[in-house]
């Protein structure tokens, strides 16, 4: 079996009894040795590919612990309005869009975001203007939103007369009549009569989604299902189709769709079924919708409003859903905006304790954007991940001003809950925001955007350091999937996933921790995972150490990588 020996660079472990290292040695799948060269070496024995780093960073491959990897496919392949701040021009890309389109062709977006144009939600009659002639329905930038037009709402039947489904709204006019937005469960009324995307589509979608993973550094991903129940089953499907022809690239946690507990549990599903590859995680469920819907289940009422949200799943039916699947041994993975949201979930757990089986992965929430002070420590005490996303941070703290206030203390509280003993698991929630993680780790760190705003933070008291923030990328992560022997650092027997960055994160300053990018990423070394099916081709400089001869030769070897080859320092 291939020995490969790492050698010349600094390489950030994560293991507190040997956090740098200079050189690592990995035999298969799995690393042999880290330490310094003199050590690896002797480990790694004569028969080596040695790959020098340039005295290049290296850090754990990272984990995006909540991503729609699909839908993040298939939404670059539609109309994208994100960060479109012109409800003019937002317009002129749908039109634009519109007529590349066949006859009868629905037109499908997203990314669009209403506080961006004052505010003001878009209307039916808006989007008939520049696309009057085929249905149009565009998903706002956190998808508990729809935006249609009056051919869509024709075809679904949706009229005054329809009544708002369980857990969902449709918006109206003074009259009564449907505005074209639809909240919530409210989505699938239009959602049910669209076409789906071929399974071909979604195949390629989702392997051009891995690649732009790859080239951030991520080597896991934890797939949860979205609002549309189908995408669950889809995704596991399309998951183990690039599984079984050899062309999963990245390992993969995909959870169970909520409305479908009662058949996981008549087939004995449980919890962590799968290999190092593709695993079965938890159960998907929504406490409430978003804060930029208004939909996040809140306490008290929303700012200068007379309304505290959507439960989507009110508590009651939450703890009857919780104790269900926990006493089968599958895992919670609830997404939970609001305060009341996150208590309802909470208050789920504890109550299915009792009768819990034992649970291979422990119970999660999604989010958990903000939390009544008394909820924080309740998160260790129960042992619940705070799986969150950092840049929803950044991207929503001004609307989280307007419309939280102060309570905003206690919203992304990432330090609060480190300090009280969660454990943090970091994401992206692609396609909401960008999949990057190294966007994510600025805003954990800094609690600013890019251009430095506001000076010295958002509510500096919860931000991270780097350690931490790529901890929680990295080791949070293997902890919510019950893999931590396995995962997250670079120690003896862990996996060899791993990153070798442009820039090292821990000299770097925080403000341009969003600029590295991924120079090689290694999801394991052994030749199965290293072939050209769906992976970028890198030229490295190779020495070949042979018992009894020592030379140098250039040679080719295959990998995920951004781009090569190693030459000299990192940019």
């Amino acid at each position: 079996m291939k020995i490969t020996v790492l050698r010349n660079g600094t390489i950030y472990t994560l293991d507190p009894s040997q956090p740098v290292a200079q050189a690592m040695a990995i035999r298969g799948e799995r690393i042999i040795a880290v330490g310094d060269e003199t050590t690896v070496r002797a480990a790694a024995g004569t028969q080596v590919e040695e790959i020098d780093l340039g005295g290049r960073a290296v850090v754990p491959g990272l984990t995006d612990a909540h991503v729609h990897i699909v839908l993040h496919g298939l939404a670059r392949q539609q109309v994208r309005l994100t960060g479109c701040t012109d409800f003019a021009m937002a317009l002129d890309q749908i039109a634009v869009a519109a007529q590349r389109l066949p006859p009868g062709a629905w037109l499908r977006g997203n990314g669009w975001d209403h506080t961006l144009w004052g505010g003001r939600w878009p209307t039916r009659t808006d989007l008939d203007r520049v696309c009057p002639d085929r249905p149009a329905m565009l998903s706002r930038k956190d998808g508990h939103s729809l935006w249609v037009n009056s051919r869509a709402l024709e075809l679904a039947g949706i009229t005054a007369a329809t009544p708002d489904p369980d857990g969902g709204q449709i918006q109206r006019d003074e009259l009564g009549e449907p505005t074209g937005i639809l909240l919530e469960t409210a989505m699938e009324l239009v959602r049910a009569i669209v076409p789906p995307p071929t399974r071909a589509e979604r195949l390629a979608a989702l392997q051009l989604a891995i690649r732009e993973a790859l080239s951030y550094g991520l080597t896991s991903l934890h797939v949860p299902p979205a609002t549309n129940p189908a995408d669950g089953p889809d995704t596991l499907i399309d998951l183990q189709a690039l599984r079984a022809a050899g062309h999963l690239t990245i390992r993969v946690l995909a959870h169970i769709a909520g409305a479908h507990l009662d058949h996981a549990i008549g087939l004995g599903l449980r919890s962590g079924l799968g290999d190092d590859w593709l695993r079965i995680g938890g159960l998907k469920l929504f406490a409430d919708g978003s804060l930029g819907s208004e939909s996040a289940h809140m306490l008290t009422p929303y700012e200068g409003r007379d309304h505290t949200g959507i439960a989507v799943i009110p508590p009651a039916e939450m703890k009857e859903i919780v104790t269900r699947a926990n006493a089968h041994g599958i895992s919670v993975v609830v997404h939970a905006i609001g305060d009341a949201a996150n208590r309802s979930v909470l208050d789920a757990i504890a109550a299915a304790r009792p009768t819990a089986a034992h649970l291979a992965m422990p119970n999660r929430i999604e989010h958990a954007q903000i939390l009544a002070p008394t909820d924080i420590p309740r998160f260790a005490e129960l042992g619940v991940i705070a799986s969150m996303q950092p840049i929803h941070c950044t991207a929503d703290m001004v609307m989280a001003e307007r419309l939280w206030g102060t309570r905003c203390a206690t919203s992304y509280a990432w330090r609060s809950l480190l300090n009280a003993g969660a454990t943090l698991a970091f994401g992206s929630d692609a396609p909401v925001e960008t999949l990057d993680p190294w966007a994510g780790i600025h805003a954990a760190t800094t609690r600013q955007t890019t251009d430095g705003t506001p000076i010295n933070g958002w509510y500096p008291e919860q931000r991270l350091t780097v350690a931490e923030a790529l901890a929680a990328y990295c080791i949070g992560p293997a902890i919510a999937e019950a893999a931590a022997e396995r995962k997250g650092r670079l120690m003896p027997g862990m996996l060899a996933d791993l990153v070798v960055l442009n820039n090292d994160p821990f000299q770097l300053p925080v403000s341009h921790l969003h600029t590295v990018r991924a120079e090689l990423t290694m999801v394991g070394v052994e030749d199965s995972y290293l072939r050209e099916i769906e992976m970028q081709r890198v030229q490295r400089q190779v020495t070949q150490r042979r018992r009894g001869h020592r030379g140098a030769k250039g040679a080719t070897c295959r990998g995920t990588a951004r781009r090569a080859p190693m030459k000299g320092k990192g940019r």
